[in-house]
């Protein structure tokens, strides 16, 4: 053990001498939240912005419906005047070439149509594959629908029938999410960044006491000094571990600043993620450190040089990311069978902190035990590499 706290020391200290290295290492941490919370920003804004602010939008065949233009106007859309179009296939053209996002076209029999009992068609035209027109379509369509279903009810009273005939059921909808709970939808990303900081800041240190050595040629005479193979590789991923959970400490001081600044307020959401809940997420993410360390060093074993090791561990980064984006996108519940895979197992976990809910202990032991024990085999095999003399190659 003494061996393996000098060596690591070593190392640590080396890195520490680099002031370029210990730079990014140090600034590297801070990026991720600060996008994270910009984009998260942004998106929100814009989404408030469209549904509050006045709608300018065109408006083919209006002069049919004065009272559902007047009512959309109450609404905040706004008709465009002097647009320019004439029909159906105009509307489409405009919205195609981007002139307008939306264009509402009043059918040329609406009138019509609309004093008998037909129902009067309206045409909504838009590019779906525009990211800022859906808050606006659903605007509309909403005003619409209630314009709609106004009419018919003031239809069946004219004829003496109860408009509670056409609802035979009603409905309720009682939600039981939390704010808390509800965050999760904006931050079940959180893991990602937070895995992603923590193998990225013990890369550099991982590819330079294995392929910078053996590129350096300081690696045969490292072999020959009185400390075994194994102690020697083993104390190089301490200092691996120890720069990846500097990385992960600063990631998630950088997010409970960060996430003070975005506004999950104003969509019903709270994040929770105060100081406890970012130490007991670095407690959750710290089995998953010698995971990374032992794999990033195993793989850099193969290579010669540094631009190869670079090269090979960039996809390695992907590998323990991979289970998170595919647990957020199906939105994967929290099981027992699951606990035993690095990364998802602590996504799972954390999804469970961030939506202050408690953690199951069976869940915790088996992540924590599963993850050192893969760890540990790992690292075996990596020092079993090392044995080889072909290392020296």
């Amino acid at each position: 053990m003494s061996a393996i706290g000098v060596v690591c020391r070593k190392e640590v200290l080396e890195t520490a001498r680099d002031r370029r290295t210990l730079f990014s290492l140090l600034l590297g941490p801070l990026f991720g939240p600060l996008l994270f919370v910009v984009l998260i920003n942004v998106v929100v804004s814009q989404n408030l912005t469209s549904a509050e602010q006045v709608l300018d939008v065109p408006l083919v065949g209006a002069e049919a419906a004065p009272n559902l233009v007047a009512l959309l106007n109450a609404r905040g859309i706004r008709p465009l005047p002097n647009h320019g179009l004439h029909g159906l296939d105009d509307a489409a053209a405009a919205v195609t070439a981007r002139r307008y996002d939306l264009v509402v076209v009043f059918d040329d029999r609406f009138a019509d149509e609309f004093a008998t009992d037909n129902g009067a068609r309206v045409t909504l035209v838009f590019d779906r594959s525009n990211s800022r027109v859906g808050t606006r379509v659903e605007r509309v369509r909403s005003v619409l629908n209630a314009y709609s279903q106004q009419i018919g009810a003031l239809r069946l009273v004219a004829r003496g029938v109860s408009p509670a005939l056409l609802r035979p059921m009603l409905v309720d909808e009682y939600d039981v999410s939390t704010p808390a709970g509800r965050s999760v939808l904006m931050l079940g990303i959180l893991t990602y960044f937070l895995l992603f900081a923590t193998l990225t800041g013990g890369l550099h240190l991982a590819i330079d006491t294995t392929a910078g050595e053996r590129e350096r040629k300081s690696l045969e005479p490292l072999l020959t000094t009185p400390v075994t193979r194994t102690s020697l590789l083993l104390g190089k991923m301490a200092a691996t571990m120890l720069y990846m959970l500097v990385s992960l400490a600063l990631t998630l001081a950088a997010f409970n600043v960060a996430l003070g600044y975005m506004p999950l307020e104003q969509l019903g959401m709270s994040s929770g993620f105060d100081l406890a809940t970012a130490t007991a997420v670095f407690f959750v993410l710290l089995p998953f450190a010698p995971v990374g360390a032992a794999l990033m060093t195993t793989v850099a074993s193969f290579t010669k040089t540094y631009r190869e090791a670079q090269t090979y561990l960039t996809f390695v980064l992907l590998v323990p990311t991979l289970p998170v984006i595919f647990a957020t996108m199906l939105n994967v519940e929290p099981k027992l069978s699951l606990m035993w895979i690095p990364s998802l197992s602590q996504h799972l976990l954390i999804t469970n902190l961030i939506k202050q809910e408690p953690l199951d202990p069976a869940f915790v032991a088996t992540s924590v035990l599963a993850s050192l024990a893969i760890g540990a085999a790992i690292a075996w095999i990596a020092t079993r590499l090392y044995r080889r003399e072909a290392i020296l190659g």
